[in-house]
């Protein structure tokens, strides 16, 4: 995947949604809305203007929190088509929450300009990846 950059002063938040329930399209279980909870502490100061969530209920759950204490809509992405999300976390003001799955938060973290982490399991919950404009990664433990 080809990396590009966020405009300078952005940062980009990539995290996998919380723990779920099971099923179909399974909300979070407690421990996840705690971390939810947790997320959206730690991240109410850190510029975010725009919450990116796929349209499941996890991922939705996952940023309600910081959505609600930042007054921001949760903006679904259709996670088949990274250009437009892409296009959409460039076009922000500031920088962005982008909560993805097991599957797509190491090319996410790789397509806004940073190196791509290890893949992730299934079990792999609480890591925040933070894209800096100038492509360096942190990985930060949700607590």
């Amino acid at each position: 995947m080809q990396t590009a950059p966020v405009p300078a002063a952005k940062s980009v938040f990539v995290v996998r949604h919380f723990q779920k329930s099971e099923g179909t399209d399974p909300s979070l279980t407690a421990e996840g809305a705690a971390n939810a909870r947790r997320l959206a502490a730690m991240l109410k100061d850190k510029g975010v203007t725009a919450i990116f969530a796929t349209p499941t209920k996890r991922a939705i759950e996952t940023a309600a929190p910081l959505a609600a204490q930042l007054g921001l809509a949760v903006t679904p992405y259709n996670p088949s088509d990274p250009p437009a999300l892409l296009a959409a976390v460039r076009s922000t003001s500031g920088s962005a929450l982008v909560v993805g799955h097991s599957n797509t938060v190491p090319d996410l973290v790789e397509m806004f300009g940073g190196a791509k982490p290890a893949p992730l399991s299934d079990s792999d919950f609480g890591t925040v990846y933070e894209v800096e404009a100038d492509g360096k990664v942190v990985a930060i433990p949700v607590r």
